[in-house]
């Protein structure tokens, strides 16, 4: 079976293929395992053009002028000469583009589209989706409620065409834990971790208002935070500037993405304060390594921790619900939720586990 992975847009920055295959890791890993059964082929637009094959899949870098176009004929011509069984629409963004694609393509071609935190279009777009969709059959979600919202909204027909397939993984694994610590230098009983922008979405200051009433409770707890974008961050250092126990929440900044790997392993807890998110890349990556979650009750977050089983889920933008959340985790057995975060991971969450899934979703087609 050929399974050809589409994209309707231009990413910019890369003028080599090894940079853009170390880039998206998390995503290609999902393709490389596919294609360990399957025929594999990726269109991309990047500052390369050529084929190359890496890891069980051939990669078309392909140019077509690098701007967005209504009616891509050249890239739609491309794809069909390929001669997919399967074509993977990567993001919900492009219906006019895919009508125009499906049109050229041979009936029994089956569409699989995948969500990537796409929110529903509304007005002419909405009716551009439904129309779309008539044509797609089978939408992959990170969580069946996030696809239900769609569904609710009127800009896909059934639940029927959903299905719960994560649309990232990890590259992480677990360390010593002695190891990661001396190389990140965190310590703290017990270490939570922060991933993630400082943005309103996110809800940083919930977190944070939140950690500085715990350590009231929990006094050897500290929190670090990492992140690449700090649109609250002076709000964040006002909280923090006169409180007598501001040093246990460590400011970190960015890091380079690879030294993920031991910063995860150097803690216990990863926190979210999202209020959505379209699946929950860090969370992932998090308990790749073993960490237990402490992050809000939204659908994705349901799903990465098998509805709580795997940490604790508290209300989104409720600090009193975060605090109880904070004090609820000194009361796990960690190990054990450890193990069940590693083993949920592998057969939920793992690159193999979400490849299987993408099968089975095609041969059901």
């Amino acid at each position: 079976m050929i399974y050809v992975s589409v994209t309707y847009d231009y990413s910019p920055g890369f003028d080599k293929a090894e940079n853009w295959f170390h880039r998206t890791r998390a995503y290609t890993g999902i393709l490389q395992c596919l294609g360990e059964a399957e025929t594999v082929i990726s269109i991309k637009e990047i500052d390369v053009e050529g084929t190359i094959t890496h890891r069980n899949v051939q990669h078309e870098f392909v140019s077509f002028g690098k701007k967005k176009s209504w009616f891509p004929f050249k890239r739609n011509r491309f794809i069909k000469s390929l001669n997919p069984d399967v074509v993977l629409l990567q993001g919900l963004l492009y219906p006019l583009q895919f009508l125009q694609l499906r049109l050229l393509l041979n009936r029994r071609v089956r569409i699989i589209a995948q969500h990537h935190a796409e929110k529903p279009f509304n007005g002419i777009k909405k009716w551009v989706q439904r129309l779309a969709d008539h044509y797609i059959d089978a939408y992959l979600f990170a969580s069946h409620a996030l696809g239900m919202t769609w569904v609710t909204n009127g800009n896909i027909s059934s639940a029927q065409k959903l299905h719960e397939v994560m649309e990232v993984s990890s590259i992480f694994y677990p360390v010593d834990r002695l190891l990661a610590q001396a190389k990140t230098g965190a310590k703290g009983q017990p270490v939570f971790l922060w991933v993630g922008r400082l943005n309103a979405n996110k809800d940083p200051l919930n977190v944070v208002k939140a950690f500085l009433k715990f350590i009231q409770i929990q006094p050897g707890a500290k929190l670090y935070m990492i992140y690449h974008t700090d649109e609250l961050l002076e709000e964040i250092k006002a909280l923090l500037k006169d409180h007598h126990q501001k040093e246990a929440i460590i400011l970190v900044g960015q890091v380079p993405h690879d030294d993920l790997l031991y910063w995860y392993n150097s803690a216990d807890f990863i926190v979210s304060g999202s209020h959505y998110e379209g699946s929950g890349t860090a969370i992932c990556e998090a308990m790749s390594c073993g960490c237990i979650p402490v992050v809000t009750d939204i659908a994705s977050f349901r799903m990465i921790t098998d509805n709580g089983n795997c940490g604790i889920l508290y209300e989104a933008g409720n600090e009193t619900a975060m605090l109880a959340a904070l004090i609820a985790g000194m009361q796990l057995n960690r190990q054990e939720k450890r193990v069940l975060c590693l083993n949920y991971f592998k057969t939920n969450l793992s690159f193999e586990a979400i490849a299987g899934r993408i099968r089975t979703v095609a041969a059901s087609l």
